[in-house]
């Protein structure tokens, strides 16, 4: 179930943040920014948009079953905190081209949101209860 898979992989982030930030410590010659991207981009905003559906299905009385644009939205996500992440670690001399990819893969993840969410928050609840 994706509505359930993409909490995973936000609680994913949170070791691969903690070990880029020990690496970074140590020595690694990674980019010292790294284990905060993947703290930010990678657990939070997965986390955001994981818990903005769920809570978007449940309080307007629908199935949690994500609707299949959202999980491309989850895929996208990820797509871009992998890029973020991981790209200026594998191929350095290319930091601005994963800078734009991440930024439109993780801009297109939360509009696709919007698109699939705004119109499910601005009905009334479809189970004809209150709220």
């Amino acid at each position: 179930m994706p509505i359930l898979w993409v909490l995973h992989v936000a609680y994913a982030w949170l070791p691969i943040c903690l070990a880029l930030k020990a690496a970074f410590l140590f020595a690694v010659p990674i980019p010292g920014s790294s284990w905060l991207h993947a703290f930010t981009a990678g657990a939070m905003a997965t986390m955001i948009i994981a818990i903005m559906s769920r809570a978007a299905l449940g309080h307007t009385g629908r199935a949690l079953v994500a609707p299949k644009a959202a999980v491309f939205a989850y895929l996208l996500l990820t797509a871009a905190a992998l890029t973020r992440v991981f790209g200026p670690i594998l191929l350095p001399a290319a930091g601005g081209l994963w800078l734009v990819i991440a930024a439109l893969s993780w801009c297109l993840a939360f509009i696709l949101y919007l698109l699939v969410y705004a119109p499910i928050l601005c009905r009334p609840r479809i189970d004809g209860r209150p709220g």
